[in-house]
């Protein structure tokens, strides 16, 4: 793995205007950058289901079949959003730190691509588990130096990927709505910090209950020998 590189590049050029051709309605200024950001600004004010190839041409101020021009259908659009959404994420080198500093690193900048993009964390999931392994990869890397087990390592990343992808889930949700005047009185005590469930404090407290967990599995693991 090139660890000078990020674990997303950034796209480049557009999905070439089809077999060169630049037809009568298309803009022959468009770039991918701005089909990227403008899809994502959709998606940060409509949400991911509201973007559509038609929505798209709106916001660029096109006609409703430019875009097809450029990127074949949604699933290509939301392809190079994920892709772009993702990109910058450098992977921790070796010596940067012990296994928990530099899983933590990178985790982090996972959870602060999902905050900036919300609403696309089902998309980056399916982008991270078909096309951007590499960061997959680099997790479980850390893993594996740490000397976790090869059983431990895929168990361990799926508790840090349903930790990331379910709180995003939770912080992105509307919740169940008003809750009965009169609750039970532990529940009422503890309900009174609802609103960190939605801040950074949900997200430092999780984590590193996470990474304070793996770290107490691999000394069992390693005294289990």
């Amino acid at each position: 793995m090139n660890r000078n590189s990020s674990a997303a590049e950034p796209p480049q050029g557009v999905g070439a205007v089809r077999a060169g051709r630049t037809p009568s309605g298309a803009n022959p200024t468009l770039s991918e950058a701005e089909i990227v950001a403008a899809a994502l600004r959709v998606v940060r004010v409509d949400g991911v289901d509201k973007l559509s190839m038609r929505r798209l041409s709106r916001e660029l101020g096109v006609s409703p079949m430019a875009p097809y021009y450029y990127v074949a259908d949604k699933s290509e659009l939301l392809d190079l959003v994920a892709t772009a959404a993702l990109a910058g994420i450098r992977i921790p080198e070796p010596e940067s730190g012990p296994w928990q500093v530099r899983l933590r690193a990178l985790i982090d900048q996972i959870d602060e691509k999902l905050r900036k993009h919300p609403g696309l964390g089902d998309v980056l999931i399916e982008q991270m588990l078909k096309k951007q392994l590499t960061l997959i990869d680099a997790a479980m890397e850390i893993l594996f130096d740490a000397g976790f087990s090869p059983r431990n390592v895929l168990t361990a990343y799926a508790t840090i990927h349903t930790y990331l992808f379910g709180r995003s889930r939770v912080v992105n949700d509307n919740g169940p709505g008003p809750l009965p005047q009169q609750l039970p009185k532990s529940f009422a005590r503890a309900m009174a910090h609802v609103d960190d469930l939605r801040g950074k404090y949900f997200y430092e407290f999780g984590i590193a209950t996470v990474i304070d967990g793996l770290e107490a599995q691999l000394v069992r693991q390693q005294s289990a020998k």
